[in-house]
């Protein structure tokens, strides 16, 4: 880690130093001069300043992590109830794949009360050995008790990479596993890859999706990354279970929580664009909230759901919960079918997964072309209503 340290014997007038910083990260305070958070590290202090007055510093290297007593690939088992998300199966399969580049194996952790039987689900993809800790304290999700027999797990078993759902679950627990650990964490992973020394390639897009970010942490372990649901493929399920099922022991003390729960109230249902298999995706180019009619009638047809790109949502169109993109949700329908949708890096790392991708754009140009599987040139207020009437025919024909 770097920083600036400022040496008072060698000023006569901070205000020179004040002056030289064009972030004003440079303040005369009570207790003199001061380096505030707007400080941006460009070191003209150090460069245009008094002889000595600054100087930038670096901590000495972390000494590397000895790699050898880190082994096997954990994913967290996300779940409500015993109800286990489908984002689990998902980065099992993955985790399957990575283990067989260094030979070693896949562990789940399984948290929560009376969780034996969904346990036993588990052995059934391919997983090694599911980790229980099985105590009324972890019955609903806290963030103190979870934490801490997470961090006990890994303290036990030392799994060099971890996989964790993003999930409302797994983006409250997963920050907070890897301050207690120390480790780094690369959030919203959407390719992850294995190195034969167990160094684990996290891949994300940054700066809004215009470039994708290659993180790694080879001097810390455990390794630890969040997964979108949708983006990696689950395994199939296997009639026989293989692997076994260990349940672990803690001081029920350390699952202690300073947070009361007084009362849970269960969320009403909702349809979710993640679990459509048809989605039909209005984009800026839909000109009238009203217009949306046409794209619903089409979703209806079709057995599937409307969608929307960011803007719509900010226009206060449609909400938010039918976003897709990096800042909504990631889709991975059986058919999309876009309509008036630019196609940009932001919108397409949301559904670029999906099985067939229809793209309606008035624009040939349009980088959407490039991620469809199937393109229609045109208005998209001539080419729906043609869609329209071409499937009621269809239907009509098979009457």
């Amino acid at each position: 880690m770097a920083k600036l340290v400022i040496h008072p014997e060698y000023i006569e007038d901070p205000q020179i130093l004040v002056d030289i910083c064009p972030f004003g990260a440079m303040e005369l305070t009570d207790k003199g001069l001061q380096i505030n958070a707007a400080c941006k590290m460009c070191k003209l202090c150090v460069r245009k300043g008094p002889k000595g007055a600054v100087t930038f510093e670096e901590d000495a290297p972390k000494p590397s992590v000895d790699k050898s007593k880190w082994k096997g690939i954990a994913v967290y088992v996300d779940h409500v109830d015993g109800n286990i998300h489908p984002v689990t199966y998902e980065l099992i399969g993955k985790a399957k794949e990575m283990a067989e580049v260094i030979h070693q194996p896949v562990y789940a952790l399984f948290l929560g009360h009376n969780i034996e039987e969904q346990a036993h689900k588990l052995l059934h993809y391919g997983v090694d050995e599911v980790h229980v800790y099985d105590y009324p304290e972890l019955a609903r999700f806290e963030i103190e008790p979870y934490t801490a027999a997470f961090a006990d797990f890994i303290e036990k078993i030392h799994p060099s990479s971890i996989l964790t759902g993003a999930t409302t679950v797994g983006r409250q627990l997963a920050p907070g596993v890897a301050a207690r650990m120390k480790t780094g964490l690369t959030a919203d992973c959407t390719i992850l890859e294995m190195e034969e020394n167990t160094d684990l390639s996290q891949i994300r897009p940054a700066f809004g999706g215009n470039i994708m970010a290659h993180i790694k942490t080879p001097n810390n372990r455990p390794q630890m990354a969040t997964v979108r649901y949708k983006i990696m493929n689950a395994p199939e399920y296997q009639p026989e279970e293989t692997g076994t099922i260990i349940d672990e022991l803690i001081n029920p003390e350390k699952l202690a929580s300073h947070v009361e729960v007084l009362d849970i109230v269960k969320k009403p249902k909702e349809k979710m664009i993640e679990n459509a298999d048809v989605l039909v995706v209005a984009g800026r180019g839909v000109k009238k909230p009203e217009d949306l009619e046409m794209l619903q009638e089409l979703a209806d047809l079709l057995g599937g759901q409307i969608a929307c790109t960011r803007p719509l949502v900010e226009a206060g169109v449609l909400p938010a919960t039918t976003q897709i993109g990096l800042s909504g949700r990631t889709v991975r329908p059986k058919l999309i079918i876009t309509c008036g949708v630019s196609g940009a890096v932001q919108f397409t790392a949301g559904m670029d997964h999906a099985d067939t991708i229809v793209a309606i754009n008035a624009d040939a140009s349009a980088p959407i072309f490039k991620v469809a599987h199937y393109g229609l040139v045109g208005d998209l207020y001539d080419v729906i209503p043609e869609l329209i009437t071409k499937v009621k025919e269809q239907r009509k024909a098979h009457v």
